[in-house]
């Protein structure tokens, strides 16, 4: 059996290409007595530069599906396709170096670390990524400003409200230019109002770099601002 391809041993998608696609896609979560079935032969396309939003009633899978578009679970049948590149193909450190390369991933909870400000939570994610410190700040800070945040960059987590919390998260994700932007339920959190001020910004940021982006949401007044809504029911995505 041959060893798991790397990024640099594939081709990289075509323009004409879908930035990510689903074929077939099946997948199970195991327990003692008997397996829920989350996913049957569910398929999904996104073209570069795409708004995409996934709704669904809480437990349906939503997350569960993100993570398995973006290489962070495993599926148990089909494909995934992301950026040309077969998930299921690509080791555990091929599918992390994607990421870190050309995606950007924003959680409900934020997940900043506490003991760095917001700068430093922006700039540690560019480093992982292999800029020199000097540039991941110089660029941090631009992401930071980017979502209107330049005068809290040397505020802690703790100091910041949730809708700025968010937006340092939109910084992090943004701040390496990712071809795609994964947001599991980045409202969820919030206020309606504020909830509507960081569609603004995620929807800013994907016209001004051209990135796609999958929101998972269970506010209809937040998928209707995509370009493309689905629903995840029965294990299906079904077109709204």
């Amino acid at each position: 059996m041959s060893a798991p391809a790397e990024p640099s041993q594939l081709s990289s998608p075509q323009e004409n290409q879908p930035i990510l696609s689903a074929q077939a896609v099946t997948k199970a979560l195991k327990n003692t007595d008997n397996d829920l079935e989350l996913f049957k032969s569910l398929d999904l396309s996104l073209a570069p530069g795409e708004r995409l939003a996934i709704m669904g009633t809480s437990g349906v899978g939503k997350s569960t599906l993100l993570a398995c578009l973006a290489g962070l679970d495993d599926i148990d049948n089909g494909e995934i396709t992301l950026l040309g590149k077969p998930l299921r193909q690509l080791s555990l450190d091929a599918r992390a170096e994607l990421r870190r390369q050309q995606v950007g991933f924003i959680f409900q909870n934020f997940q900043l670390i506490p003991h760095l400000s917001a700068l430093e939570n922006v700039a540690l994610s560019l480093e992982i990524a292999g800029h020199d410190r000097k540039s991941a700040e110089t660029t941090a800070k631009q992401a930071l400003h980017s979502v209107g945040l330049a005068h809290r960059e040397n505020h802690w987590p703790h100091q910041l409200s949730g809708g700025e919390q968010q937006r340092v998260a939109i910084a992090r994700a943004s701040s390496r230019v990712p071809d795609l932007i994964f947001a599991d339920e980045p409202t969820g959190n919030l206020d309606p109002k504020t909830g509507a001020h960081i569609m603004d910004v995620l929807l800013q940021l994907s016209d001004t770099q051209n990135t796609a982006l999958i929101v998972v949401t269970h506010d209809a007044s937040i998928a209707q601002r995509c370009q493309r809504q689905l629903q995840l029911t029965e294990g299906k995505l079904i077109s709204l």
